[in-house]
């Protein structure tokens, strides 16, 4: 059992395809032709194949004969979880689990079901078990179930989880640590600062607290504090090429370009692979009258990030200044386009979902 619950939390950002958990490690009798048994298995097949409504249509016929089959509830539990409908399957796994209360898969994927539904006060029992029931600590698992602490305010719970799953001490400045990174990634900037502040007072050298600290100042735009935390950063780690990046961002939001060129220029120099210090250099050089060196920036940032429509706005501009109208109308247009897309994918994004 504890194999395919890894495998299937592992899987979980993907909407799983999950792996059977019934029979684990048994041999199995071959079911009689035409028998409930030979459609269960059928129905399991047509959704290993990802033809989940038809294996749906196969397990509600099923549902409708007398005696019903042992384990239809949960397999049609897992059919509407892979379908992405959490409202049906939670019924049917709710179902599933009166009738064999320690079935490993369907208490798994029912607690999914009501996380993905966002009603963590019901998920967060489920997940619990499906945790005690591993011998070591599964990485997903103790990320969705620290997720599921920190929406329903439980900070110490929540920090417990993330321990387990960074394998730090509960209490330790790393675990702290870890726990203002998952706030920032839940958008609890407000709770993450002082997580970050605990952190820093068990271990003031500690790796990354400052920087943190200084990307919660700048997205409040208190820019000033910003570079005081990059800064400090940078005295416990000199060749930390983020603190370089977000510092040039900084200057830039008050139009030091000097200073920003320099700092962007370090980070380019420590990582050549990320495409983000070469757009803020680029917009750097159109603010300096160099639009010829800006569109240098821009086409490497393209090269590494071919659908960024900033850099690719900003490369417009730069050729329009440089008189490149052709090349200029080019690039608005795939701005414009790429914009639209993104419009179109957030509008087609489906319901609550977990994190990368």
């Amino acid at each position: 059992m504890e194999a395919g619950l890894r495998a299937s939390l592992l899987k979980l950002c993907l909407i799983v395809l999950f792996v059977p958990l019934a029979g684990h490690g048994q041999v199995q009798t071959p079911p009689a032709p035409d028998s409930p048994e030979n459609d269960l298995a059928h129905a399991a097949a047509l959704l290993d194949q990802g033809k989940r409504d038809q294996a749906i249509a196969l397990l509600n016929e099923l549902a409708r004969r007398e005696p019903k089959p042992p384990g239809l509830e949960a397999k049609l539990g897992k059919a509407y979880y892979e379908k992405r409908d959490y409202p049906q399957a939670a019924a049917h796994l709710e179902l599933a689990l009166k009738q064999k209360p320690d079935d490993g898969e369907s208490t798994q994927l029912l607690g999914l079901s009501y996380y993905l539904q966002g009603n963590q006060a019901k998920a967060i029992p489920l997940l619990e078990k499906v945790q005690s029931w591993l011998r070591r600590p599964d990485v997903t698992g103790s990320y969705i179930l620290g997720i599921s602490y920190l929406q329903m305010q439980q900070h110490d719970r929540a920090r417990a989880a993330f321990a387990k799953m960074f394998s730090v001490p509960p209490e330790s400045a790393g675990a702290h640590l870890v726990l203002g990174q998952m706030m920032l990634r839940q958008e609890f900037e407000d709770k993450a600062v002082p997580e970050l502040q605990k952190a820093l007072a068990l271990d003031p050298r500690l790796p990354m607290a400052h920087f943190l600290l200084g990307e919660i100042y700048l997205f409040r735009s208190n820019v000033q504090q910003a570079l005081d935390e990059f800064r400090k950063e940078l005295e416990i780690n000199p060749i930390l090429w983020l603190a370089y990046w977000r510092m040039g961002d900084a200057y830039t939001r008050i139009e030091k370009w000097d200073q920003a060129e320099e700092a962007l220029k370090q980070a380019v120099w420590l990582n050549q692979t990320f495409s983000g210090p070469y757009i803020l250099l680029g917009k750097v050089e159109l603010k300096k009258s160099g639009a010829q060196l800006a569109v240098g920036f821009l086409e490497r940032a393209l090269k590494l990030d071919p659908n960024n429509s900033s850099a690719h706005y900003l490369l417009g501009t730069a050729y329009r200044e440089l008189g490149r109208a052709e090349d200029a109308n080019r690039e608005f247009e795939l701005t414009r386009s790429l914009r639209l897309r993104k419009e179109q994918d957030i509008g087609d994004a489906p319901g609550p979902s977990p994190e990368p």
